[in-house]
């Protein structure tokens, strides 16, 4: 298979001191996400009508998995690991702050306005047919979710070499800045009962999470025993603030919309960040060691070649898909979501999900590798960072309202066309410079 015995040449010509356990922690974290959010989806086809529980509503103790499937905590310290390289390269080589920015604002954004120009064209046919405009806005809201986290990580990217340099100066003591001001806001949140400053949240525990990658960088997260003991705090800091405390046991997809432990982001992720990280960096030595065999090296090298792909397009690859089994009168979708005979079907259902996405993955994922464009590398800085808060916002409001919702006509419109200018504005697209 060709694109293997590319990705084995590309494995065998890793440097040595390259951290591999990085590389296999991303590719792990963001597989496992899209497995969570397709086992969790509950298409259940009777009398006619298709419908969708929330499965921690109809089964309340599968709420635990969310501690073993919510894993962007791992993605986003793995991102302050791999930026803190970055930097460090590009501060030996005299690659300024456009320059390095340029790359990493290519990579992330490009996949993406694929997928958002399908399903702007997805959403127009669904019009033109006369589809429910609920059914475009829920089905385009579903499909979307994977963008949420872009938007805050390319402002996390942005913000980078600033973060990076105070942990430098700072050390730890910026970590736990960043925690005390996440504190502050989830007892704003839950004390005073003021809502609106607990969405800042998304800037605090998301860069104190990205600060814990810089310490693993600089070796300061301690020895094997030290990390498992730290994982045992976390543990307990999280029964303590869900059990007595306010906070839901779900960390991701609560069933209850008014009190979620991700919109906005309250401190239980930063504790089970920790959790879930110690543990995984407690095996760090051994996992390095593994990965030196050179089959799993070229599978890891392979995964993370086309892993924003396979990410941005899983749900909308599992939304097409129920939409042809209910046009096929509910083909498949016949079992009650939570009985045994469902969860039996699971491994089934998601065998048949890696099949259809396998050959959209080996089309698409070439946007991954292209080089960075001589328009990127020359857009001043400051337009650059203009243009990717453009395209933030952008993202931002369609993973929130979908196509055809918000509570302004056209926002949809008007998204889609912040993250077109934006991405000519920062010289992701030509023709803006």
């Amino acid at each position: 298979m060709r694109i293997w015995n590319q990705a084995s040449e590309m494995a065998a010509q890793t440097p040595q001191d390259r951290n591999r356990y990085v590389d296999f922690l991303r590719a792990v974290s963001i597989l496992i996400v899209i497995l969570g959010h397709w086992l969790i989806t509950t298409a259940y086809f009777v009398d006619g009508e298709l419908t969708s529980e929330h499965l921690f509503k109809i089964q309340p103790q599968t709420q635990w998995l969310t501690w073993i499937f919510q894993v962007m905590p791992i993605f986003f310290i793995v991102g302050g690991y791999s930026n803190a390289v970055s930097l460090e390269s590009a501060q030996r080589k005299g690659i300024k702050y456009g320059g390095w920015l340029a790359g990493r604002l290519q990579r992330l954004v490009t996949p993406l306005l694929v997928l958002l120009v399908v399903w702007a064209a997805i959403a127009v046919i669904m019009h033109y047919f006369e589809v429910n405009p609920k059914v475009i806005q829920l089905a385009s809201r579903a499909s979307l979710i994977p963008t949420w986290f872009l938007a805050i990580y390319i402002m996390v990217v942005i913000l980078a070499p600033i973060t990076y340099r105070l942990w430098q100066r700072l050390g730890f003591a910026s970590f736990w800045i960043l925690v005390a001001l996440a504190v502050l806001m989830d007892i704003a949140f839950f004390g005073a009962e003021l809502r609106w400053p607990a969405w800042s949240n998304y800037f605090w525990i998301w860069l104190a999470i990205h600060n814990l990658g810089f310490a693993w960088r600089d070796g300061r997260m301690g020895n094997p025993g030290q990390l498992l003991i730290m994982s045992l705090f976390a543990l307990a800091t999280m029964w303590i603030l869900v059990f007595p405390g306010p906070y839901p046991l779900a960390m991701v997809g609560s069933p209850d919309q008014a009190l979620s432990n991700t919109t906005p982001p309250k401190i239980t992720l930063l504790a089970l960040g920790i959790l879930q990280f110690g543990l995984l960096l407690a095996v760090e030595n051994p996992m390095r060691r593994a990965l030196m065999n050179l089959r799993l090296w070229t599978a890891t090298v392979l995964v993370n070649s086309m892993i924003m792909t396979v990410y941005l397009w899983h749900i909308t690859v599992m939304i097409v898909f129920i939409g042809l089994l209910y046009l096929a009168g509910g083909a498949g979708l016949g079992l009650e979501p939570g009985t045994i005979s469902w969860w039996l079907s699971r491994p089934l259902w998601m065998a048949v999900l890696i099949i259809l996405l396998l050959p959209l993955t080996l089309l698409l994922s070439p946007l991954e590798r292209i080089s960075r464009s001589a328009n990127l590398s020359n857009t001043a800085p400051a337009r650059q960072v203009i243009g990717a808060m453009m395209i933030c916002l952008g993202i931002a409001l369609l993973a929130l309202f979908g196509f055809g919702g918000g509570p302004l006509p056209g926002l949809d419109l008007a998204s889609m066309g912040l993250i077109a200018v934006g991405s000519g504005v920062s010289g992701v697209l030509p023709g803006l410079r």
